[in-house]
């Protein structure tokens, strides 16, 4: 007898939330990724099948899918689809209409350290203790992501190199900052603040990855080691 195999059976690299991991969203197909959603099938026909007979049903068109009611993705013909299901796969249709309407935000620049300032400086301002983040951009000064790497006392070991440069490994980014704070109000550097640009400066020389700026915020002013040509 000829079963067909249960999507836990399949090889794991074409089971759709494995698949999903290593490859990415954009290789799986629409059967695939109704699939994840829809977690099973029945008995006889994996989540994967039925999606695809579900969208073969509509000419292999979400927009047609979208359409379709809670009593037509549950019709008899359909086994294993259910009300909450069903309702799953509608849901996700109305966020791929409404996500369609949105306009793409624009990644802020962070080119300059005027710029890293006025970001950084409404989350800092206020702060009675010393923190340190790190600014991760993309080769066009976008803004990625920006990250804390320590708070409370600070020395030129308190911010760890290494861990600093994974995250901007992990997170793509071509370009860093370092921005701490003074809650003294004195934005010039100290010892430990030099020190620790230059064993940035270096490792980032070694990785290949553009050291911007290391800026020192207060209320009001701020210090950069690049504007000063210490960079």
């Amino acid at each position: 007898m000829n079963e067909k195999l249960k999507i836990k059976e399949w090889a794991e690299e074409d089971r759709p939330r494995e698949k999903l991991m290593k490859m990415g969203a954009e290789a799986l197909s629409n059967a695939e990724l109704l699939a994840i959603l829809i977690g099973s099938g029945s008995q006889n026909e994996s989540a994967v099948d039925l999606m695809k007979r579900i969208l073969n049903a509509c000419d292999n068109n979400l927009n047609t899918l979208g359409k379709m009611s809670i009593k037509e993705l549950t019709d008899k013909n359909y086994k294993g689809m259910g009300p909450a299901k069903a309702i799953a796969v509608l849901a996700a249709c109305e966020l791929g209409k409404r996500r369609q309407r949105e306009e793409v935000k624009e990644r802020k620049k962070l080119n300059s350290a005027e710029a890293i300032y006025q970001y950084m400086r409404p989350q800092m301002m206020d702060m009675d203790h010393e923190e340190a983040w790190a600014i991760l951009m993309n080769q066009n000064f976008r803004l990625i992501t920006n990250e804390p790497l320590s708070q409370g006392g600070w020395t030129e070991t308190s911010v760890d190199v290494r861990e600093l440069l994974k995250k901007a490994i992990l997170n793509n980014a071509t370009i860093i900052a370092l921005c701490h704070n003074h809650p003294s109000g004195n934005p010039l550097p100290s010892k430990d603040d030099d020190r620790l640009t230059d064993r940035i400066k270096k490792a980032c020389e070694v990785m290949r990855i553009h050291f911007l700026d290391h800026i020192i915020v207060t209320d009001g002013r701020y210090y950069s080691y690049s504007e000063m040509g210490r960079i």
